[in-house]
């Protein structure tokens, strides 16, 4: 059976080309608009109304227009038509824009802060590069809002952390509304040519009939985004402008939380005061250097609650502003497919290593107490980044933590003991576009480098990787082959190299392999991983990607990186089929097939994922998801962490979402997805309801609780030798998991903004039918696990300890702790945001948290009364004040 899916996997591969051979191509003309340069004189004043002469000229060279509708019917005449004019002097780029609409009492004016993007808005992309791959995006609502991205990947990246100097208003007049931008060159990058033209786009949005329209048609086949630009000429003589940017900021703080007289550390409120700096210089036009020194992130929300208890570290996005910018150039997800993976986080840089939590575990005795950080302090950073004319990208980041130590006090003496060694961070990356910009060959080296003490001598004393990577398309950029290839080497110590192999992402020491085993004299390990793959990306109904990806057993990316699993080869494909129309009962829709198939490095076929989904969004701006998969091999060689590989039930499910009109003032989605199999397999149910309300444009709350409930799945507990053999412990795990994500969002103006995010989160694990695995690889549970009887396992109710008398000899063989769990966390944070000038802030923050693990007792709602509302969370008051100097 297993064979035949296969095989039909590949049967649809061929089926999609012969239906890509059949499908018609057009190629799309491409449009230009002219700037104008205006004189001192003919400078406009920034207002929105568009009243100054210069903008009065009745001209066909100086407004344009035509647009054309790109959804939902693209290709036809939009319901309002937008006209736009381009001027410029020696500093400042300015467009005035006139979204005209017959009925002006209906425009949306709703208020958000930077970035929100709500209502009728109207956005300018300008590739100044003329790269054909990357834009910067500037874009203002009707309410005023600006909103500003740097568009990567010929659209499939946009970065909209990227906050420029620029000046906007808009304005609602009896024809529609307009709209007044003026752009400093400052904050854009050009080549130093004479005579320049540019990629540009402009894309309106008409709120009430969910309509977007452009100035460029681009049709909904297209290969990419930027690509398809049109151009912008006439710029004459407009020179490279340097950019430098100093903000300096100043924070302070204050935490709250209950107190213990006994402990030093905790018997009274903290107060801090910080200073830092950050910084922006352009060293080119093209080429820019940011730095932070003493960087602080206090502003920043908190991440999500989760837990993980299949042993693998989760993963979570970066939001630090520093980090965040112009990360697209430093991006190596080395595996990457359109339809994702388990691979797909692996990346060769991972920022949030930098200032991470110490890595070093501190035990306490009885009197003494404890103090330490919970992140590493940066002690600065600096990013040289930018793009040429030429089509060369360039990044490279430094940056150093400080050592971190736990200070532990004892009958009023205070000693330290080190956590986390003094670090240098390194990433280099290069990419150089070539072939009329269709093809780019890249690559990327990072470092590690800890000064290590005896105690943090469990740490990598040194870890590199490198990286290269290329793409080539053709046929109007519709095909695609792609690849990159990765290596690594960490050093240290014996006892850090051992601790590699035998963690959860490489098992050396899995018994049953003999590919691998653990060498416990090794001071370095190298490894290698890669990805190929080849696809069609646009011009038709149809799309598709397949390709190869694997990490070698050795790979060790964790230091400054992100790797989830080393030892894995996979196979991915996915197909889709997209409506290009709207029909029916649909604006647009699409269904698609993917799949994984999964090997380790000695051949066994360990994993096979089939899925099929459909999506659609139905005329009255509703939208639907439904999809269903199957796992009918599945073997894992990680689940009795560092025993043999396992065989598990096939499994199968559904995935579904649904969503109401998101432009009402009520709207709601729903989404859940489950899984199930034969009377082995574990069963899962999750369901959650996201409500969104808007009573007025200026507020708008949201509330998304998700409940899962998991029952008997099989779990590992812990593994122990009895008379000379290995013990891996399993048991049935059922879990229930409840957590509530509220938003709040209250705008004044678009310089003033009022946010509030809490999340409260239980997840309640319950185990029971324990075992030793006896057969690993037996199909049937009853002939793979021995279960211990109620004469073999006792638990001791004082010690929360479970007993096991294997042998029936009324002696106790072994034992191990009750693994039953209550994890609940709270967390919020209330910011107040106020720009009181371009680029110069305030930020007055209130977060509060709490987080407990006990033992499980009664019901979800019972834990978390027990462990949240019965506790005094932490409090944390900040201030922060920044003021940006710039020219």
């Amino acid at each position: 059976m297993l064979s035949f899916r296969i095989k039909l996997s590949f049967i649809l591969v061929l089926l999609t080309f012969q239906v890509i051979a059949h499908q018609e191509q057009n190629t799309i003309l491409k449009k230009n608009s002219t700037a104008i340069k205006i004189t001192e004189a003919e400078i406009p004043l920034i207002d929105g109304k568009l009243n100054e002469n210069i903008w009065k000229i009745d001209s066909a060279n100086l407004w344009g227009g035509d647009f054309i509708q790109r959804t939902p019917a693209e290709n036809t005449a939009p319901s309002q038509q937008t006209l736009f004019s381009i001027l410029y002097d020696t500093k400042y780029i300015y467009v005035g824009i006139k979204c005209l609409d017959s009925s002006p009492e209906a425009i949306n004016s709703r208020m958000s802060r930077r970035d929100g993007n709500d209502g009728d808005w109207v956005e300018v992309a300008f590739d100044t590069d003329h790269d054909l791959s990357s834009a910067f995006s500037f874009t203002v609502t009707a309410a005023g809002v600006k909103g500003d991205k740097v568009i990567t990947q010929n659209g499939a990246n946009e970065d909209a952390s990227w906050n420029p100097v620029w000046y906007v208003k808009s304005a609602i007049n009896q024809n529609g509304w307009t709209a007044e931008m003026k752009i400093p060159l400052t904050q854009l990058r050009f080549g130093k040519d004479e005579q320049q033209t540019w990629g540009l786009q402009l894309t309106r949005r008409f709120f009430r009939n969910e309509e977007k329209s452009v100035w460029q048609r681009i049709p909904l086949d297209a290969p990419g985004w930027v690509s398809e630009f049109g151009e912008l000429r006439g710029l004459n003589g407009i020179k490279s402008q340097r950019q430098l940017e100093i903000q300096p900021f100043i924070v302070s703080s204050l935490k709250t939380f209950e107190k213990s007289p006994k402990n030093p550390f905790r018997n009274t409120n903290l107060t801090n005061t910080t200073i830092g700096l950050d910084g922006k210089v352009g060293i080119t036009n093209n080429l820019a250097l940011d730095f932070t020194i003493n960087p602080d992130f206090g502003q920043v929300e908190a991440d999500p609650a989760a837990i993980a208890l299949d042993g693998f570290q989760l993963f979570f996005e970066e939001q630090r502003p520093f980090f965040v910018t112009n990360k697209e150039i430093f991006d190596y997800r080395f595996s990457s497919p359109v339809i994702g993976g388990s691979f797909s986080t692996d990346n060769l840089f991972y920022s949030r290593r930098i200032g991470r939590s110490p890595q070093g575990q501190v035990s306490t005795e009885p009197g003494e107490y404890l103090n330490m950080a919970e992140r590493t302090t940066i002690l600065g950073a600096a990013k040289f980044s930018g793009k040429t004319k030429n089509g060369l990208s360039l990044g490279i980041i430094e940056s150093i933590t400080a050592t971190e130590y736990a200070e532990i006090s004892k009958e009023g003496s205070i000693s330290r003991v080190p956590i986390e060694p003094l670090t240098n961070y390194f990433v280099g990356r290069v990419q150089k576009d070539f072939n009329s910009r269709n093809s780019y060959i890249g690559g990327i080296f990072t470092s590690t480098n800890r000064n290590l003490t005896e105690e943090l001598d469990f740490l990598h004393k040194s870890a590199v990787t490198v990286g290269i990577d290329f793409k080539h398309q053709w046929n109007n950029r519709s095909w695609y082959l792609a690849g990159s290839f990765v290596a690594s080497q960490v050093k240290g110590s014996a006892e850090a190299i051992q601790n590699t192999q035998t963690s959860i992402r490489h098992l050396f020491q899995r018994i049953d392999a003999s590919h691998v085993a653990v060498d416990p004299d090794k001071t370095s390990l190298a490894g290698h991983g890669g990805d190929l793959k080849f696809g069609k990306a646009g011009k038709g109904h149809v799309k598709f990607e397949t390709g190869l990806t694997w990490r070698s057993p050795s790979l060790e990316l964790n230091d400054i990186g992100f790797l989830r699993e080393a030892d894995d080869i996979q196979n991915y494909l996915g197909i889709t089929y997209q409506s290009l129309k709207p029909f029916g009962i649909f604006r647009d829709a699409s269904i698609g097939y993917k799949h994984w198939l999964v090997w380790d490095f000695e051949g066994n076929h360990n994993y096979f994922d089939w899925d099929i989904e459909l999506n659609g969004t139905f005329k009255n701006n509703w939208t639907g998801t439904f999809g269903y998969f199957s796992q009918p091999h599945i073997y894992s060689k990680s689940l009795l962490r560092g025993g043999p590989r396992l065989f598990l039930p096939d499994q199968s499910g559904l995935w579904w979402a649904l969503g109401t009109d998101g432009r009402k003032k009520l709207s709601a989605s729903l989404n859940g997805w489950t899984k199930t199999g034969n009377e082995s397999a574990y069963y899962l149910l999750e369901n959650g309801i996201q409500i969104t309300w808007q009573p007025i444009n200026q507020f708008s709350i949201s509330v998304n609780p998700t409940y899962t409930t998991i029952s008997n799945r099989l779990q590992y507990n812990t593994q122990l030798n009895f008379n000379n053999q290995k013990r891996y412990i399993t048991s049935i795990l059922d879990q229930e998991t409840l957590s509530l994500a509220i938003r709040l969002n209250y705008s004044v103006n678009s310089n003033l903004s009022i946010q509030y995010y809490g999340q409260p989160y239980i997840s309640v694990g319950r185990y029971s039918d324990f075992n030793f695995v006896s057969n690993p690889l037996a199909t049937n549970q009853q002939k793979q696990l021995s279960f211990y009887t109620p004469d073999q396992l006792s638990i001791t109710e004082e010690s929360s300890t479970y007993s096991v008398d294997e042998n029936g000899d009324s002696f106790e063989d072994y034992s191990f702790a009750n693994p039953d769990f209550s994890f609940a966390q709270f967390r919020s944070n209330l910011v107040l945001r106020y720009e009181y000038k371009p680029g110069s802030e305030i930020f007055l923050v209130w977060s509060q948290g709490i987080t407990n693990t006990a033992m499980a007792n009664g019901s979800l709602r019972d834990n978390f009364r027990e462990q949240i509302f019965n506790k005094r969370p932490e409090n944390t008051f900040l201030i922060k004040i920044t003021y940006r100097f710039f020219k």
